[in-house]
């Protein structure tokens, strides 16, 4: 059973998803928080699997309090739900260590599917909303090789494959994608991919897209 906690300053919202949960097999709310500080604090006593998180709420909002519940180092992930696929919190709220974000209009099957991978620590973000998340901020080109990126520790395990499926992953391909221009089988990818996760110590695809970003691997036309 996956137990979850809905954290949404709407008290209507949060009924619509309990509901959901209730009526859907292997899902479970064990609690409802309104603001961000109430959400940190039943994240610590009830310890749930999932957190769904809204990133707008009075006081301490949504990205502070996935801040401070994925530092605690619990087993709860989050998953943020947003109203704007393309709003700039929800990067922030990927920076902030939350496992993906989806759209509050989503379809009752897909916030499902979402909870149940985040639960299982998949990411949630597809690479196509990857794609227009990351086009909110930049146009992104490969970082040249004599450029502080090279150098960044985050970086120094890589092997040149490595490197150049990260630079894929943060432009967001697809594994498929990745497999075809990089002429390379899907499971060959899978298996590029799960090192450089490790490597990098990102938790998720998400997390390398980010790190790629930071790091300069990929970056911002000038």
């Amino acid at each position: 059973m996956t137990t979850v906690l809905i954290a949404d300053d709407q008290p209507l919202q949060r009924m619509g998803v309990r509901m959901l949960l209730e009526g859907t097999p292997g899902l479970t709310p064990v609690g409802e928080a309104g603001h961000g500080a109430e959400a940190v604090r039943m994240a610590a006593e009830l310890r749930p699997d999932v957190v769904l998180m809204d990133i707008r709420m009075p006081g301490m909002d949504g990205i502070e309090a996935t801040r401070l519940i994925v530092a605690a180092g619990g087993r709860t992930r989050v998953l943020i739900v947003t109203t704007f696929d393309l709003d700039e919190y929800a990067y922030d709220g990927l920076r902030a260590g939350a496992g993906g974000f989806l759209l509050k209009d989503a379809r009752p099957e897909e916030l499902v599917a979402g909870i149940h991978a985040v639960a299982t620590g998949d990411a949630v973000v597809s690479p196509r909303l990857t794609r227009r998340l990351l086009d909110a901020y930049t146009h992104r080109v490969l970082a040249p090789a004599d450029t502080p990126a090279a150098g960044d520790p985050r970086l120094r395990a890589l092997t040149d494959r490595e490197r150049e499926v990260l630079v894929a992953i943060g432009q967001g391909w697809t594994n498929t994608e990745i497999a075809e221009r990089l002429v390379l089988t899907e499971s060959t990818v899978k298996k590029h991919v799960g090192r450089v996760l490790a490597k990098i110590g990102a938790r998720d695809r998400i997390q390398a897209v980010i790190t790629a970003y930071d790091t300069g691997l990929v970056r911002a036309k000038p």
